[in-house]
């Protein structure tokens, strides 16, 4: 017997698994082990791509590195004891995502270039159809780990299409378009954009930034992680497990001044003033770079090199957001013009609407984009009304502003075992879909806490959706997070089951 057809029990034409897992990010890539690791073989984890990474593989960026620190930000579960800096690079992020893919043995689940086109609920088999690029499947469960940071955003800029140099993301950045000698426009000045200036100014002719706001930057105590080091924690893998708990525990303290005492941030931003002041003396730039709200409202970004690289003679600041194109010609909202050859947009990413959301056919024909119209809402950043047997990794409310998001993703991971465990005790063809009331009182225990934060002091962030909530973080510790997802509180949910057939004979 084949392989596939050893993994898939058949539903008419169509391979049928137990669990559909989307995307292959830390989310998937976690959500996969977990299900290994639960006694769970029969599933599939679907990828658009060629290859496993989620934004690790789409963000190859000059530049490009993780804020967090590497020993935090990996899987407990699968620790790297040879991390080669504390805040280590893109490629090296990515290349752990493909060894923790073949530790756990999990190749024979990706279905590589299978995107996902639509997720469709069966309520009479209970079950969800899965449309991709390469064929369809039905499952008894969906994952969604198609993350927030998969999609990216780029303004609808007037006179764009008429462009005549090169255009493009940094997200989806063209390794074959040479800078040097270049004159580039930056667009937007983000977390992205504040490690690809310093590692591009020195190739462009003229860079060009066009700033809306200014971020809050803080110096990057980056170092090389020393070969003893490395040594002391293959030798003795406790010494890892401990740096990541002092790493864990220093952020956890931190977290109440951004979610009780925004006052308290004072001192932080006090130091974040004076290391803007003494990385730019001239005036004018200095005020240009200056934020005029509470540091932590935005993100803060780490950077040692951001200031010194806008500082050098050919960078160009411009304070106002891009508003129009006219051939080579850049004109700013400000009525500032540019030239330039080629365009980034730093430009962030679709974080309140999940594109995913609008392949997603829920119970009662409506998609969840539509369910979602007033903004995410979902049961312990997890579940969502009238979407049975349906889950997301990083869903509504889960995201972090000062720590690393796979202590989220392994809270989440916890939630899904529970539920398929769930499942499992209640027998038969069953699905479990939240209780609206529970979603709604979940979301008010959410947002209520939201109001005494620092993200709700007033700035304009893409942690907030078109109507002024913040729909994207959690405003607690992981800590609590990990106590309100470790395991499925049935009463929060609906029983369904399949109805009873009448035999007519």
């Amino acid at each position: 017997m084949s392989r596939r057809k050893q993994e898939h029990q058949q539903h008419g034409d169509q391979p049928h698994v137990r669990v559909a897992v989307i995307g292959s990010g830390f989310g998937g890539i976690g959500a996969a082990v977990r299900l290994r690791r639960e006694g769970i073989t029969d599933f599939v984890v679907l990828e658009r791509a060629d290859s496993v990474g989620g934004t690790w593989r789409d963000n190859s960026y000059p530049g490009c590195a993780c804020d967090v620190p590497s020993h935090l930000y990996s899987f407990s579960f699968a620790p790297n004891p040879d991390w080669p800096r504390t805040f280590s690079g893109q490629e090296h992020i990515r290349a752990y995502l493909e060894r923790v893919t073949d530790v756990f043995g999990l190749r024979p689940h990706l279905r590589l270039g299978h995107e996902v086109l639509l997720m469709t609920w069966d309520s009479g088999e209970l079950r969800w159809t899965v449309e991709t690029s390469r064929g369809t499947f039905t499952a008894d469960v969906v994952v969604s780990a198609a993350g927030p940071l998969s999609d990216p955003r780029i303004p609808e800029i007037p006179g764009l299409d008429g462009f005549p140099g090169k255009v493009f993301h940094s997200a989806r950045w063209d390794h074959g378009c040479d800078l040097r000698g270049k004159r580039v426009a930056m667009v937007g000045t983000g977390a992205s954009a504040v490690q690809i200036v310093p590692a591009i100014q020195p190739d462009a002719r003229r860079l060009t930034l066009f700033q809306r706001t200014p971020p809050w930057v803080m110096p990057r105590m980056d170092r090389e992680i020393t070969g003893a080091e490395r040594w002391l924690h293959r030798r003795l893998p406790f010494t890892g497990s401990v740096r990541r708990g002092v790493l864990w525990g220093i952020r956890e303290l931190q977290v109440s001044a951004f979610t009780k005492q925004p006052a308290r941030l004072g001192p932080v931003q006090a130091l974040a003033l004076a290391n803007l002041n003494r990385s730019i003396a001239d005036p004018a730039l200095r005020a240009k770079l200056t934020p005029s709200y509470r540091i932590g409202c935005k993100r803060i970004l780490l950077s040692s090199e951001y200031y010194p690289a806008v500082a050098r003679p050919n960078v160009d600041v411009v304070a106002s957001g891009l508003a129009e194109v006219r051939g080579s010609t850049l004109i700013a909202a400000d009525g500032t013009e540019a030239e330039a050859d080629v365009i980034v947009f730093g430009t962030g990413f679709r974080v309140t609407d999940l594109p995913i959301a609008d392949r997603v056919v829920g119970a009662d024909g409506v998609t969840l984009a539509d369910a979602w119209q007033d903004g995410m809402r979902s049961l312990r950043g997890a579940t969502a009304a009238g979407f049975p047997n349906w889950m997301t990794i990083i869903g509504p409310n889960t995201g972090l502003g000062n720590s690393s998001m796979v202590l989220m993703i392994e809270s989440q991971l916890n939630y899904l075992a529970d539920y398929l465990r769930q499942l499992t005790i209640l027998g038969g063809r069953t699905a479990l879909v939240p209780r609206p009331a529970a979603v709604t009182a979940w979301n008010r225990l959410v947002q209520e806490r939201m109001k005494r934060t620092v993200w709700n002091t007033g700035c304009k962030s893409w942690y907030l959706d078109a109507g002024g909530r913040n729909t994207t973080l959690w405003p607690g510790t992981t800590g609590e997070f990990r106590r309100h997802t470790r395991e499925v509180d049935l009463a929060e949910y609906e029983v369904v089951r399949l109805p009873v057939r009448e035999v007519v004979g």
